[in-house]
């Protein structure tokens, strides 16, 4: 299962607070600096509909004017995409920095940090192509920082850009820093569709350690390696969230059961299963018995695999389930179980059961009826039920 992308909580301090006095501009009028202060206040009292109307008004005002105009006009601009993004309009709010940046006059430092901003909107405003040329346009200049990377990364997903995407996952993680559960997110299911599936799996595995109270970690990890083709390590994972208390309850038991058995470790499914049919925590129905049977089986643990099979097959009275006790009986040399098995197969109608009876030591010139008699005469002695 492919995780979905995480496209919220895109930039950082969504309301764009009003820059410090690091920026290099115009000396401003001290009516007008007074006025910027005031609407600051204004705005993180969150009296926003009083902000942005002052903003705008101060903004169109000072239209047209001089340096330190222009300059006081950038500075209400922002202030009014400030509060149109703690309302929850982000396209307004884009809207409103990418006037501020095109003032002539604002330095270039200034305007790429309002560019910045502005991507982070867009994406959220759902113009993800728009956001993505004006992050480009601002790595033209800048190197960024790995939440830089993340965005471009989020940009190029939002477009089904997954190799362009990829790209920029590694940056991030190069650059250092775990990547929190967003962006693990995130790199697993780019680099997933890029077809970079082992580090797809080598991400969740690293989120992995503080993730108790997320099952569906533990899942998208276990998938991801059974995609791979790695059988072993989707079973080692399921048991480590499985110890860890991640993963519980009878479905996941039941999967833990099954990835052990697939996984090369059956030994071990059959005791977690034969246990849990113990104690009643699985239901002790045909379909889990033959489960527990064939987990014998494969661990080629002889004694509990052909007691698990004659158990079965007594229970259900399948023909299948006879014929595949009675195989396994002539394979391992255990004659009269066999010749019983498949009589009894023979009988439920499994015609592939004739040509192994005969196949039995001693079976030559014997017909199948005298075969069959002679097993059922001799099916008590030949039970192997050990109580598994």
């Amino acid at each position: 299962m492919t995780p979905r992308l995480p496209l919220a909580g895109l930039i950082a301090g969504a309301w764009l607070a009003l820059a410090g006095p690091a920026l290099a501009a115009p000396s401003l009028p001290g009516g007008i600096i007074r006025d910027l202060e005031g609407l600051e206040r204004r705005l993180q009292a969150g009296d926003l509909d009083t902000v942005r109307g002052r903003a705008l008004a101060q903004a169109e005002r000072l239209a047209g004017g001089n340096a330190a105009d222009r300059w006081a006009r950038a500075l209400y601009l922002q202030l009014a995409a400030a509060a149109e993004g703690r309302r929850g309009d982000a396209a307004a709010a884009a809207g409103h920095l990418a006037e501020a940046r095109a003032i002539e006059g604002v330095e270039r430092a200034q305007a790429d940090r309002w560019l910045r901003q502005e991507a982070g909107l867009r994406l959220r405003a759902g113009q993800a192509e728009r956001a993505r040329t004006l992050l480009a346009d601002w790595f033209r200049r800048h190197r960024g920082e790995p939440e830089d990377h993340w965005l471009m990364a989020r940009l190029l997903a939002a477009e089904t850009d997954w190799e362009g995407a990829a790209r920029w996952v590694r940056r991030a993680l190069e650059a250092g820093g775990e990547p929190d559960e967003t962006e693990a997110s995130l790199a697993a299911a780019v680099l997933q569709r890029a077809g970079e599936v082992a580090s797809a799996l080598a991400v969740l595995e690293r989120r992995l350690e503080g993730a108790e109270g997320d099952p569906e970690a533990w899942r998208r990890a276990t998938a991801l390696a059974q995609r791979l083709g790695d059988a072993g390590r989707a079973a080692a994972i399921w048991e480590a969230g499985w110890r860890r208390g991640a993963l519980a309850g009878r479905d996941d038991l039941r999967q833990r059961i099954r990835l052990h058995l697939a996984g090369g470790t059956p030994a071990r499914a059959a005791e977690l299963l034969a246990a849990a049919l113990e104690e009643g925590t699985l239901a002790d129905d045909l379909a889990n018995r033959r489960l527990l049977a064939r987990a014998w089986q494969a661990a080629r643990d002889r004694e509990r695999a052909l007691a698990a099979w004659e158990r079965l097959a007594e229970r259900s009275d399948a023909g299948e389930d006879w014929l595949q006790l009675g195989q396994l009986a002539h394979g391992w040399g255990m004659w009269a179980l066999a010749e019983r098995a498949l009589s009894r197969a023979l009988a439920l109608g499994e015609p592939e059961a004739e040509a192994w009876l005969a196949s039995l030591p001693g079976q030559e010139g014997r017909g199948v009826a005298g075969d069959a008699g002679s097993a059922e005469g001799n099916q008590s002695s030949s039970s192997v039920h050990t109580g598994a």
